[in-house]
């Protein structure tokens, strides 16, 4: 299986391009690719982006930490963004074949490593973190280059997870992490006033009771009030909702959104919300994309011009005599084909003049099993993926020297191989309970459909219910010593 890992270093120099020029040449080796790059002055920053191999990424960030460490000089650095180190922030991000706790372990050697190579003290933050406090990078990052240099011999809870407690006199400290995607979102206001956009700033922010997993900041950018977000989980928060909220804050001021900016890279389904949500596209999946259509056809993924010809290759997976794709996989399936058939019923009735009444419930329902629909069809690899990792977790123990640390990688591997299913479980029950509640307010012709989706959400509820309680059993051979996993799991089995 092919792994693969992202990295977006930022560094604390957006003006001088010779300079940024040289951190990005540093970084560059076999086995590792520069997707983006993003300079800007105002916030004398550069975001850059790498995915490649695991090794070869960690090898690449290294040279560019040193590099930094030679170039820029956090004494003289000026600019409208918080920074506290040459290299500020070091994140790791999972893409392919690599789990959130692999990026972790990687961050937890990048660091070590920074702090022992450069004699620049290291953080760790958010999914690496050491310390419930530290998982914020805002926490950890609090009175930037000075506050820090003040205070981290001083005070207990500012000593660096790696590295003596004095900052290095010209690089400063840096962050190493690991997180899911982010999406670093900016709107720009047709005013100057900047605290306006600090104002609005504050309301969208998690930490002053905004959005969940929306971290926010105001500054004058480029003779304009910007409010700099950083969407840490766009699946959870969407961009387009975060806009629509910074739109009509903005207006409680007198002012409005010129236009907005992604810094770095953004999936390409986040886009595909935002299309959905601005065009109410109905029954939109990302399906009818022709970008994607044609990969999934390439692919062998999907089929033109048959139903058979689209679900005969999954089918003839599944009776191959090998252990993926199993039950796990075509458990989520059952929840993808229940999300569509109550999908279908909903929007067959929605607009209906029979039905006008319910129109709003409908199209609630349509757009949830679209959510629910995606969300299943990626479990059908991410159970297989799962299980390929508990696999290698058990191989790579058979060879290793540290009982320890292969026994903590067999645990990880057993607990996202638990937490896949587990998804599917939580999202069969809600399909069987949403295709049930439409039987009052569709057509009835369409019964029969409402009944095979709820028996298809009974059987993928079974179906992964077996598959959880079979990885906990595993666990607890394991000899699984975090019961506060095993209750919440147990918890959410219902």
């Amino acid at each position: 299986m092919k792994r693969l890992v992202e990295c977006v270093p930022n560094f604390s120099e957006g003006r001088d391009a010779a300079k940024v020029d040289a951190i990005v040449a540093a970084m560059q080796r076999e086995g590792v690719w520069l997707l983006d790059r993003e300079s800007d002055s105002d916030h004398n920053r550069s975001v850059i982006t790498l995915v490649g191999e695991p090794e070869a990424v960690k090898a690449a960030v290294l040279a560019g930490v040193g590099k930094a460490a030679e170039l820029i000089d956090l004494t003289k650095h000026q600019g409208a963004h918080p920074r506290m180190g040459a290299t500020d922030v070091v994140p790791f991000i999972p893409i392919e074949g690599v789990t959130l706790e692999d990026c972790a372990d990687m961050a937890r050697e990048v660091g070590r490593e920074i702090a022992a190579r450069y004699g620049i003290p290291t953080y760790l933050y958010e999914a690496a973190a050491t310390r419930p406090e530290r998982v914020g990078l805002e926490a950890v990052r609090k009175g930037q280059f000075e506050g820090i240099r003040d205070e981290i011999g001083v005070k207990p809870e500012r000593k660096p997870d790696f590295g003596e407690a004095k900052v290095h006199p010209t690089a400063g400290v840096t962050a190493v992490g690991a997180r899911k995607f982010l999406v670093a979102y900016n709107v720009f206001l047709n005013t100057t006033d900047v605290e306006i956009a600090k104002k609005i700033a504050k309301a969208v922010r998690f930490s002053n009771g905004g959005f969940r997993f929306v971290k926010g900041a105001g500054f004058l950018v480029r003779g304009m009030a910007q409010v700099s977000m950083n969407l840490t989980d766009f699946e959870q928060t969407p961009v387009h909702r975060v806009f629509e909220f910074v739109k009509r804050e903005a207006a409680r001021y007198g002012v409005a959104p010129v236009a907005s900016e992604i810094v770095g890279l953004i999936p390409k389904r986040a886009l595909e919300d935002a299309a959905e949500w601005f065009l109410q596209v109905e029954n939109f999946d990302s399906s009818l994309v022709l970008e994607n259509r044609l990969a999934g056809v390439m692919g062998g993924q999907m089929a033109v011009g048959g139903l058979r010809a689209g679900v005969e290759p999954f089918v003839e997976q599944l009776a191959a005599p090998t252990a993926t794709p199993g039950g796990g996989s075509a458990s989520a399936a059952a929840a993808a084909m229940a999300a569509g058939l109550a999908g279908m019923v909903a929007g067959m009735s929605r607009g209906k003049k029979a039905y006008l009444q319910y129109d709003t419930e409908l199209g609630a329902a349509m757009k949830r099993m679209v959510e629910l629909r995606e969300a299943m069809k990626a479990a059908v690899d991410a159970d297989a993926e799962s299980y390929e990792l508990v696999r290698g977790a058990y191989k790579a123990a058979k060879d290793a020297s540290d009982e320890a640390a292969a026994k903590a990688g067999i645990v990880a591997a057993l607990k996202e191989a638990t937490l896949v299913p587990l998804s599917v479980v939580e999202a069969a029950r809600e399909i069987g309970k949403s295709a049930a509640g439409l039987r009052a307010v569709t057509n009835p012709r369409m019964a029969s459909d409402l009944t095979t989706a709820i028996a298809l959400a009974t059987a993928a509820e079974t179906g992964a219910r077996a598959n959880v309680e079979i990885n906990l059993e595993s666990l607890v051979e394991e000899g699984l010593k975090d019961g506060e996993f095993v209750s919440d799991v147990k918890k959410r089995l219902g």
